[in-house]
Parts: C-alpha cells; sequence; structure tokens
C-alpha cells in the first residue's frame, strides 16, 4: 500500500554506477521517508484494528443483512453447541451451511482451559474477554488509520507526480496482458516504477476498500447515524454495514498474506530494505527495456 517515492535518477552515491554485486545491478532512492513511515504507521494501526475488532465481534458472533439483528436475516454466525454424547463442537455456519471449527473457531483453548468464543483468544486484543477495552484500542487506531488514510489520498490526488507513480501509463496498459503472464510464470522485472498489476491493487485497495472499511464503521455509530443518516443507507442498514465491515477486514488480510507472499518470491531482502532505507535495486537491463518499449 506504499508508492515509489523517486525515479531511477534518484540514487544515492555510489550507487548510480554498477553495484558490486552485480555489473547488472544498481541502488536507486525508491521510497520517502514519508511513504515509510506512512506504510509502517498504517502496517501496526491494521493489526490493532483486525485483533481489536475481532475482539468487538467475539461480543456478538453472528452477521446480519438489513438494519436489524433478527435471525432470519443472519448470513454468517459463529459458536458453540453440545452433541448429544456431551460434547462441545465450534461451528462456523454461513447460510444454511455449517462447517465443524472446534479448536479455531467458536470453541477453542485459552490459559489451559477450553471456552466458548468466535475467534480464539490469541487473535484477539485484548486476549481477554474484555469487550470495553477491545472497543477502546479499536477506536484509537481508527483515528489514526482513517486520518492518515484521507491525507495520503489528498496528497495522492492534487500531486501530479504522486498520480503518475500510483496510475498506470499507457504503454503499462498496452503491456497488461504480458505483465500477468510474467507473474503467473513468478517471473518479476526489478524496475524503478511499479507494473499494472500492482497500480491496479494499490487503486482497488486504496481508493475503493479502505474507504470503504472506513464508512462502513462509521456507519454502525449512533452517533454518525444521527448526524448522517444517509450512512447506513449506504450499505442498507447499519447490520449490513456491519456485515460489510467484515467482509472487507476479511479482504485486507488476503490482500496481506498475497502481498507479503509477493514480496517474499519476488526478492525479500531488496524489497523490505526499499521499505526501511527506501534504497532499492534494480537491474539495469530490465530499466532499459522499459524505457526503450515506451
Amino acid at each position: 500500500m506504499t508508492s515509489p517515492a523517486n525515479t531511477a535518477t534518484d540514487h544515492e552515491p555510489p550507487s548510480g554506477s554498477p553495484s558490486p554485486e552485480s555489473s547488472n545491478t544498481r541502488l536507486i532512492k525508491r521510497h520517502s521517508p514519508g511513504t515509510r513511515v506512512w506504510h509502517w504507521i498504517n502496517l501496526v494501526a491494521l493489526v490493532i484494528l483486525l485483533m481489536s475488532g475481532l475482539q468487538i465481534f467475539n461480543a456478538h458472533p453472528t452477521l446480519y443483512w438489513g438494519d436489524q439483528s433478527l435471525s432470519e436475516n443472519a448470513v454468517l454466525a459463529i459458536g458453540a453447541r453440545r452433541t448429544a454424547e456431551g460434547e462441545a463442537r465450534g461451528y462456523l455456519q454461513i447460510s444454511d451451511y455449517r462447517f465443524d471449527t472446534t479448536g479455531v473457531l467458536g470453541w477453542s483453548q485459552h490459559n489451559d482451559e477450553y471456552s466458548q468464543r468466535a475467534f480464539p483468544a490469541w487473535a484477539t486484543l485484548p486476549g481477554s474477554k474484555w469487550l470495553a477495552m477491545g472497543r477502546n484500542w479499536h477506536f484509537l487506531a481508527a483515528w489514526i488509520f482513517a486520518t492518515s488514510l484521507v491525507a495520503y489520498l489528498i496528497y495522492t490526488v492534487i500531486r501530479r507526480q504522486r498520480r503518475r507513480q500510483i496510475f498506470p501509463s499507457a504503454h503499462q496498459w498496452r503491456q497488461m496482458k504480458q505483465t500477468f503472464l510474467d507473474h503467473a510464470r513468478f517471473r518479476f522485472h526489478h524496475v524503478s516504477d511499479y507494473n499494472v498489476i500492482q497500480k491496479l491493487t494499490y487503486i482497488v485497495v486504496l481508493f475503493g476498500l479502505l474507504p470503504m472499511l472506513v464508512l462502513s464503521g462509521l456507519a454502525m455509530s449512533p452517533t454518525m447515524d444521527a448526524a448522517w443518516p444517509w450512512l447506513p443507507e449506504m450499505f442498507g442498514g447499519r447490520q449490513s454495514a456491519r456485515t460489510f465491515h467484515f467482509i472487507g477486514a476479511v479482504a485486507i488480510v488476503l490482500f496481506v498474506v498475497i502481498h507479503v507472499g509477493l514480496v517474499v518470491i519476488s526478492g525479500f531482502f531488496n524489497n523490505l530494505r526499499s521499505m526501511v532505507t527506501g534504497t532499492y535495486r534494480i537491474n539495469v537491463s530490465d530499466e532499459a527495456n522499459q524505457r526503450d518499449e515506451r
């Protein structure tokens, strides 16, 4: 969820010349300090939001469509039940389908004892069944995250250079098919600019998924609903907003898993260094080919 800060011409000495590691690579300055700080602050905020959000969900582990929490409107539920033999079993129910999730969801171990809770203690903040503290953590992280997100989106829209770094160029649109094929074959080109897949993903996440999470979260607030009655109506009701919020959280988790997986596969140290120090090692021949094709 970041964007390169500079072009390949902004490299640090002596990395403008070929690297000792390889005559075909060199270091460039890819991420500005502001981008790197934004990335790590939001990583921490998202982890807190997710874990505290699961703690809040545990207080009522059922999702509904509509404006009211009626059993006939339930679309997902996590809980535990006793079998005919008296054994407790956890379950995940989606519509009319029920899956046994004992030990993970619904019925899990905490402090050497099994108890009923939708998500296990290790995944929630705090680990104990403390709803009030979970809400405090969630709201604190939410304000930090929402404020930084809005500032970042405004900066991206008004800054021409930032728009070029986020939105695909005409050449990248033309190369979309080849880029997809290269990714499917795990062929990664280390160049200064992000490719079309990365840029489209960031656009969807930054301008679609994350704003939806913020708005659906606000739609669950009675205070915000009183001030902006149109807000819950956007989602079809407060309970639908809660369901959208949960789905969005799951989507963010999937994004992070895929994102981290690609970071590891495409060069863990190089990618991590670019988000810690700002420097990134590119392939000179790939960079030259990219410029020639334009």
